[in-house]
């Protein structure tokens, strides 16, 4: 708010352009990430699922905050994907209560051909040097306030 009027700062106009940016290409990553895994006769949800279980085991509970939904669907994702032998539940080495979900080698090897898929950006990236391509990624942590290397807020897909 403007102190003198109690009026709202009016926006600038370089941050408006820069929130619609990020939207076209957040909107152009989806299109491109659920034809992937439409390829791969798997749906959106099941792909990102899937590609975040490539790097590591995940407790549901953990899945379900990375995908924003509730446990629930998580378990129905997990189903599907364990009846196709892309995923396994394990017992978690830490806590034997808890149940890890896990990507078998062939869902790593499917998760990594839907990465392989996305190319969307791989040109635009490819025509900035190494050092710019650091910048962005700099920036992007610092816009997404993760602070973690590798950590995008949840969402990597």
């Amino acid at each position: 708010m403007s102190p003198a009027a109690g009026r709202p700062e009016p926006a600038d106009p370089v941050a408006l352009e820069v929130v619609e940016l990020i939207g076209e290409a957040v909107a152009r990553y989806h299109r491109e990430y659920d034809e992937a895994a439409a390829r791969h006769s798997l749906t959106g949800a099941q792909a990102r699922l899937l590609t975040l279980l490539a790097r590591r085991p995940l407790p549901m509970r953990e899945l379900a905050r990375r995908l924003r939904c509730e446990p629930s669907n998580v378990t129905g994702i997990v189903d599907r994907l364990q009846d196709r032998g892309l995923v396994e539940r394990r017992p978690d080495p830490d806590d034997r209560r808890v149940k890890l979900a896990a990507a078998t080698a062939e869902g790593r090897r499917t998760a990594g051909r839907l990465r392989a898929a996305l190319d969307f950006a791989r040109a635009p990236l490819a025509e900035l040097d190494p050092g710019e391509r650091t910048l962005l990624r700099d920036l992007l942590r610092r816009v997404l306030d993760t602070g973690q290397p590798g950590d995008t807020g949840g969402r990597r897909d």
